[in-house]
C-alpha cells in the first residue's frame, strides 16, 4: 500500500513527474489533489483533517491576556487594560454576535485622554491569531509611526467582536480607533489577524465606516511591516478626510487620495 492509499503497483504513468507540484509552492489553496480510486488520496484526507481540526482550535483556544499583557509591556506598552464583552462564555460568544459588540460592564475607568490613537487587540474568531501576531504587529506599528501620534493604553478585549471597539474607542477620547482582531479561521489559515480602523468611533458606527485590513500572518500572509504602512496611509487619509470607510481609499502612496465613495 503506498502513502496516497493506493497498491503499491503503480501504473507508468502515474510516476510521472506532478504538474501541479510548482503550482502548489505559490498558494495555501488545495490544488491538484489527486485520487486513490474514486477517493483523495489518504495523504489528502489526513491533511484535510488537520487543517479542520486547526481550525477549531484556534476557534476555542483562549486567550492568555496576561502573557499578552506582559508581552505587550515588553515593547513599550507597560499599561493594559483587559475588558469583556457580554458574552459570558465562548459557547455563548459564538452564538449571539450581538452579544460580541457590547462591554459587559461600564468602560468608565478606562485612561479617557483624548489621545489621537486607541489600539484594541480583541481575540474575536481566532486567539491564536492575536497571541501569534498582535505584539509584533503592535510593535511595527509604533516603529512606522515614529512618534508622530498620542496612543492610548492598549486595550485587551476577550470575547469580542470588531463593534466593540466602537464603545472603546469612545471611552478613551481616541480620534481613530484600531481593533486587531483574529479573523475567522479557514482550511488554509486559522492564524490570521485583521485591522479594523473607524475614524471617530462611536456606538453605533457600521461596518461600511471602517477599513480593513486582512491576512496578516507572516510568513504567508501579509508582514507586519507592510500591513502598518497601509495601516499609516489609512490613517494619515482619515485625518485628512476626516471619517474612515468606503469614503477611504488606500492606493499605496504616502497620502491616500480621497473621494466620495467611488474608485479612484
Amino acid at each position: 500500500m503506498t502513502e496516497d492509499g493506493g497498491s503499491g503497483d503503480t501504473a507508468p504513468w502515474a510516476r510521472r513527474a506532478d504538474p501541479w507540484e510548482p503550482m502548489r509552492a505559490l498558494t495555501r489553496a488545495r490544488i491538484g489533489l489527486g485520487r486513490s480510486g474514486d477517493a483523495l488520496p489518504t495523504r489528502s484526507v489526513l491533511a484535510l483533517r488537520a487543517a479542520h481540526a486547526a481550525a477549531r482550535d484556534a476557534v476555542h483556544q483562549p486567550l492568555d491576556t496576561a502573557a499578552l499583557s506582559a508581552a505587550l509591556a515588553a515593547v513599550g506598552f507597560p499599561e493594559t487594560a483587559v475588558v469583556s464583552s457580554r458574552a459570558r462564555s465562548r459557547a455563548e460568544y459564538l452564538r449571539r454576535p450581538d452579544l460580541g459588540r457590547v462591554p459587559a460592564g461600564d468602560l468608565s475607568e478606562l485612561p479617557g485622554g483624548g489621545a489621537e490613537v486607541g489600539i484594541v487587540l480583541a481575540d474575536g474568531l481566532s486567539p491564536r491569531a492575536v497571541a501569534e501576531h498582535g505584539v509584533g504587529l503592535v510593535a511595527a506599528l509604533q516603529s512606522e509611526w515614529a512618534g508622530r501620534y498620542a496612543i492610548a493604553p492598549v486595550v485587551v478585549a476577550v470575547q469580542a467582536r470588531v463593534a466593540l471597539g466602537d464603545h472603546i474607542g469612545a471611552a478613551l477620547g481616541a480620534r481613530t480607533v484600531l481593533v486587531l482582531i483574529g479573523e475567522r479561521p479557514g482550511l488554509s489559515v486559522a492564524d490570521s489577524l485583521g485591522v479594523y480602523l473607524t475614524h471617530d468611533p462611536m456606538p453605533g458606527r457600521s461596518d461600511a465606516e471602517r477599513n480593513c485590513v486582512s491576512n496578516i500572518h507572516p510568513p504567508d500572509g501579509l508582514g507586519y511591516s507592510d500591513a502598518a504602512r497601509v495601516v499609516a496611509r489609512l490613517l494619515e487619509g482619515a485625518r485628512t478626510l476626516g471619517r474612515s470607510g468606503v469614503s477611504l481609499k488606500d492606493t499605496g502612496v504616502s497620502a491616500p487620495p480621497l473621494s466620495g465613495g467611488g474608485e479612484v
